[in-house]
């Protein structure tokens, strides 16, 4: 059995300063996917585009409830997240 890819939970800053929590197993691809316009519905319109944050998750499920997580704090927290330089 081949090992899981790695799959990624994302924070983007969007032009207007709101900022979006996403997740992913190819981190490249869907934020290029997000430049483009073919990304969240959220995110279209809204650019430019910063990825501010991501960390790697062991498999899909730890990844979706990490972003599930995320998405319940509240700003102040997600702004901390983003400051300790967790990038890449």
């Amino acid at each position: 059995m081949e090992p899981e890819k790695p799959h990624y939970v994302y924070l983007l800053r969007c032009g207007d300063g709101t900022l979006y929590c996403g997740y992913t197993s190819d981190l490249k691809a869907r934020i290029a996917a997000h430049q483009a316009g073919r990304g969240a519905r959220y995110t279209r319109g809204r650019g430019p585009l910063e990825l501010v944050y991501s960390e790697v998750c062991q498999d899909r499920s730890s990844a979706l409830r990490r972003e599930a997580e995320i998405k319940r704090q509240p700003r102040r927290e997600k702004i901390a997240l983003i400051g300790k330089d967790h990038v890449g």
